[in-house]
């Protein structure tokens, strides 16, 4: 089925062409027709699938055929998220396909001011792109009115209901109409937190997509194992030897992403970071940066793997595990996007080894091992320009079949 042949207004159909989107994507087709039947829907999806279309299409089609009873002033959709880059992405996303449907969106978030957003808001719009503390400080302020919100809708719901949001989303529920129409959307979700997602909607119908793979089949991933202190190193090799990809490096805390940050810029490669301590503006840029390719290492803490889609990202490197499991389909998620494919390697310490046992646990597989032998090891130590170790043919050569066991991490080198 074309996106052509459903019932939508010719300009939304005519956006879409323009956009590119010509058929829909699986979680497209299983959650446009019960939202656009105004069901609630608790939906999960592998990333890099469509899920903003998913919800973006059919509430632009809603808002632009359904009567308003009343004076149109008012927000009609709410769409709440974790992160500023994701209210930027999606809030592009909604102007892009609303152009010329006399429907407008915003993008609410901190780290700027907000004088220009309130004088905005008091213009009139109809769809609202939001993270928690920015909206909830303009609500207690009187410049932000939610009585008139038709949809609610959560994307990243897992953890926009983690505990440090969930007490907000109860606080938030209050204030919308109880009438209500509410979405949810994530690639990944616990049992606690979808029994909290029930407790905000009403009959609910589930989607669920590949629920027993949430890697996209367009990622191949592995993990080599290597020494913590060594980590930099072999960071150093891989990108000098794929000195045109996009390579997005992950990190477990702000602090360590400036020394990686740090490490790399005495080796001669630039690079930059982005986490919660830099200012909006300068993340903003960074983004953009790495977007367009102008920077193409960007070192990033989970914050950043919260539904951000970069195009063209051929490698993500996860230079430490993660803590939590879920944040490593995440994180390979910002790789083989759509139809691309893309390669997403880690790189797994002795202390570290029950992280990825846990993450294996999770994906209900083991991750394919990237044999280094002890030669190649010491001469990513000793890296120089003439050396001929070669992370593509070792990636090959651990995709031709998963190791039954576990190899063994390699020692550092004896000083």
């Amino acid at each position: 089925m074309k996106f052509q042949d459903y019932n939508f207004t010719p300009t939304l159909k005519q956006n879409l062409e323009s956009q590119g989107f010509r058929r829909p994507t699986d979680i497209q087709f299983k959650a446009i027709p019960p939202i656009m039947r105004g069901e609630d829907v608790l939906a999960i999806a592998q990333t890099g699938t469509g899920k903003t279309a998913a919800f973006g299409i059919p509430v632009i089609q809603i808002l632009s055929t359904r009567k308003v009873i009343g004076e149109e002033y008012g927000i009609r959709c709410l769409v709440m998220v974790p992160t500023h880059e994701l209210a930027i992405q999606i809030s592009g996303v909604f102007e892009q396909l609303m152009k010329g449907t006399g429907l407008k969106v915003m993008g609410l978030y901190g780290g700027v001011e907000q004088d220009p957003q309130i004088q905005k808001l008091q213009k009139g719009i109809q769809v609202l792109v939001a993270t928690p503390g920015r909206m909830f400080d303009l609500v207690s302020q009187g410049y932000l009115s939610l009585n008139r919100v038709e949809m609610l809708i959560l994307d990243e719901a897992d953890h926009m209901l983690e505990l440090g949001f969930i007490n907000d989303m109860r606080q938030l529920i209050k204030r919308l109409p109880k009438r209500r129409q509410t979405l949810f959307f994530s690639a990944t979700i616990n049992e606690a937190i979808k029994k909290l997602a029930y407790e905000l909607v009403s009959n609910a119908v589930r989607i669920q997509i590949s629920p027993k793979d949430p890697v996209s089949k367009n990622i191949d991933h592995a993990v080599a194992f290597v020494e913590m202190d060594d980590k930099r190193f072999f960071l150093e090799r891989f990108i000098q030897q794929n000195p045109e990809s996009k390579i997005l490096v992950f990190v477990r805390t702000k602090v360590r992403a400036e020394r990686v940050a740090k490490a790399m810029e005495r080796v001669g490669i630039s690079t930059q970071t982005i986490h919660g301590d830099k200012l909006q503006d300068e993340r903003s840029q960074v983004m953009i940066n790495f977007r367009e390719g102008t920077n193409k290492i960007l070192i990033a803490t989970d914050v950043s793997a919260r539904g951000i889609d970069i195009p063209n990202v051929e490698y993500v490197i996860n230079y430490d595990l993660p803590d939590a499991t879920e944040n490593y389909v995440h994180r390979v998620g910002r790789t083989g996007r759509g139809v691309q494919r893309g390669i997403a390697i880690t790189f797994c310490s002795e202390q570290e080894k029950e992280l990825l046992e846990e993450i294996e646990g999770y994906l209900d597989k083991p991750v394919s091992i990237m044999e280094v032998s002890r030669e190649d090891y010491e001469a990513t130590i000793d890296f120089s320009e003439a050396g001929n170790h070669d992370w593509k043919t070792l990636l090959k050569e651990s995709e031709a079949g998963l190791l039954a066991t576990k190899g063994k991490p390699f020692k550092k080198r004896k000083k």
